[in-house]
């Protein structure tokens, strides 16, 4: 098939170059016209493992990027994966997704064939079902169905395992109502689909909360693992032992069930905050779903108070280990390293930040915090390090600590590795 990618981001990037393994043409469409440059040289501009050879292996033979919009109207689907971040009010922001709908329905005016596009982007149920339609009718001039379909087929990609996450989807969510657009959806995932594989065929509002169902499902069972070990630490009880249990219960899993500093990233947080303003405008009071996000506010503050209860922080040089919201990403959205950093920036004698990744460019949005590559270089001379990302790499962190005045080690995410030389604490074990 060919197939038009219109956004050049995470999920975007890595589609089209699995789509391309898959043996369809795919053009990657993005108003970035340096994105562009760098995608159709070889150059993946973000951190994803595998996708930097994915891209390698496929572009300018199946795989193209360009900033023209027309490029759309030579395909037989275009998939939308443009950004939705948060608004300031905690809604989603759809003006991308709006002003993509809107050129691509511009872009096929004057098409003859069938043309299948496929929303790919979150956002909100209410949106798919009135704003979106009548977006892409209104540029095409025509009614959807006549010529032009709308689908909706959400991503469940994690960062640090996208590329294999869309390789071999646990499941497919397809959203659209006319069996042409189910038809050309099974052809386009025709790689994937086969009778193990679970596909998911429904209306288009209901696969888009589907997407916010998922993500708001796992930020709250994070949130109640936190707490539950945050209750552990305080009567002494080790949270990962008891946690590891519970897993064993077939009705929760042992997926998820890892205690630490608190979730981020561009989704969980971005998806909890639109569900609970949908549930406000509708009149519903989302109380759960509040308190979910408040205990994940709370969770690095927890660390502070462990630190303060082996040194006096005015008096301390902190480095913060990991600025990441994850390993194997340098993704900074929602990284819960920068409340802790906003928390600790006026309140430390100094303050460091180290990550092995890109994510150190964190520190720029602070005044009064050093960034520093090197662990070693960032732990020499400091009282305490804090540990919020679990890069491999610390958990070999006790080999540093001689170079430490105080080698306090507070640990946000059970990755070190305790030595006799350390003073060593766990968030909730």
């Amino acid at each position: 098939m060919n197939v038009s990618v219109v956004g050049s981001g995470y999920v975007g990037t890595t589609i089209a170059g699995v789509f391309a393994e898959w043996g369809h043409d795919v053009v990657a469409v993005d108003i970035d016209s340096a994105r562009v440059t760098a995608l159709n040289a070889g150059e993946v501009p973000i951190e994803e493992p595998g996708l930097q050879a994915l891209i390698t292996a496929h572009i300018g033979e199946r795989l193209a990027a360009t900033d023209e919009i027309d490029a759309v109207a030579a395909g037989e689907c275009t998939v939308i994966t443009v950004p939705t971040p948060t608004a300031d009010d905690g809604a989603v922001d759809t003006t991308a997704v709006e002003t993509a709908v809107g050129d691509i329905g511009s872009a096929l005016q004057d098409g003859a064939d069938d043309h299948l596009v496929i929303l790919k982007s979150t956002v909100p149920p209410r949106t798919v079902e009135r704003v979106v339609p009548h977006r892409l009718e209104r540029a095409l001039g025509e009614h959807l169905g006549d010529r032009v379909h709308l689908a909706v087929n959400p991503e469940f990609q994690a960062q640090g395992t996208a590329v294999d996450d869309f390789r071999d989807p646990q499941k497919l969510v397809f959203g659209a109502t006319d069996p042409w657009a189910f038809e050309t959806l099974d052809r386009l995932y025709g790689a994937v689909i086969d009778s193990e594989r679970a596909v998911v065929r429904t209306d288009p509002p209901t696969a888009a909360m589907i997407k916010y169902a998922n993500n708001v499902f796992l930020a709250s069972k994070l949130s109640v693992v936190n707490e539950l070990a945050n209750i552990c630490k305080v009567h002494g009880i080790d949270g990962y032992a008891v946690m590891d249990a519970v897993g064993m219960d077939d009705r929760i899993g042992a997926r998820f069930m890892r205690s630490g500093a608190g979730w981020g990233g561009s989704c969980f947080p971005k998806d909890t905050d639109a569900m609970i303003q949908e549930a406000e405008e509708a009149g519903y009071d989302a109380a759960l779903l509040r308190a979910v996000r408040e205990q994940n506010d709370r969770q690095p503050m927890r660390l502070i108070e462990l630190l303060e209860g082996h040194l006096q922080v005015e008096e301390a040089t902190v480095t913060v280990c990991g600025a990441a919201f994850k390993p194997g990403t340098d993704d900074i959205r929602g990284t819960r390293s920068r409340p802790l950093l906003t928390a600790l920036e006026h309140r430390t004698a100094a303050l460091r930040l180290t990550d092995p990744s890109g994510a150190i460019r964190l520190a720029d949005e602070f005044d009064h915090v050093q960034a520093v590559s090197e662990t070693a270089a960032a732990l020499a001379g400091a009282d305490a390090a804090i540990v919020m990302t679990a890069w491999p790499q610390y958990s070999r962190l006790g080999e540093h600590v001689e170079g430490m005045r105080r080698p306090i080690v507070i640990d946000g995410r059970r990755v070190v590795e305790p030595t006799p030389a350390m003073v060593y604490e766990g968030l909730t074990w």
